[in-house]
């Protein structure tokens, strides 16, 4: 039987779980200041790890940085993605919901992947442009969207985006709207989209 006042025995991790922690901990920091902010040391130290170490996974505070976003993108992703055994319209009325209720939930971390809080690095707008682009591809492919006609439809995500922001910076009680009827205007909105483009084409 084990003595539980005995300290508790630490497992080595594995280089990419050692990532994965570290990444973990940076997600849970870069919505509360700025990447040029953030304390290395005191990740290294949340890690049980030493500065050298950690700069062993990241070579630089951007590689780490970038490391950070690119798991938040990825989380947005899966976060927001839709029941695909549903049909097509209603497959976009819920991942534009979920999209809508990710950004009201967690306002201050997508403004800071939005804005990339000064980092000026082109690989933080590619994070972005990955969630925009993995959004897009599912209404395509919901509603069946020709090819030619994705623009549309990757414009519209980013007005979706807007109102979504616009909306969450209200205090709840103030909005002008439920987020019922934000996501049924939003997706209205494509449709109108769509519609012009359809007519133009004609």
């Amino acid at each position: 039987m084990s003595d539980p006042a005995a300290p508790a025995v630490r497992r080595r991790l594995s280089a990419p779980e050692r990532r994965r922690q570290l990444v973990g901990i940076g997600l849970a920091k870069i919505v509360e200041k700025p990447i040029q902010d953030l304390s290395m040391d005191d990740i290294a130290a949340e890690a049980g790890i030493s500065r050298g170490l950690l700069f062993h996974y990241f070579p630089t505070k951007t590689d780490y940085y970038l490391a950070c976003i690119a798991a938040a993108g990825r989380r947005i992703l899966r976060n927001t993605a839709p029941d695909e055994a549903l049909p097509g319209e209603q497959q976009v009325e819920m991942v534009t919901r979920l999209m809508v209720e990710q950004i009201e939930r967690r306002r201050a971390f997508y403004l800071a992947l939005v804005h990339g809080h000064g980092v000026a690095d082109p690989r933080v707008s590619e994070v972005m442009d990955s969630v925009r682009d993995g959004s897009t591809d599912r209404v395509v492919r919901a509603l069946d969207v020709p090819a030619r006609r994705r623009d549309v439809v990757r414009a519209w995500w980013a007005y979706t985006e807007d109102r979504a922001l616009t909306w969450s910076a209200v205090p709840t009680r103030e909005r002008p709207v439920p987020v019922s009827r934000l996501v049924a205007e939003c997706v209205a909105a494509l449709h109108a989209l769509l519609a012009i483009d359809v007519a133009v084409d004609e």
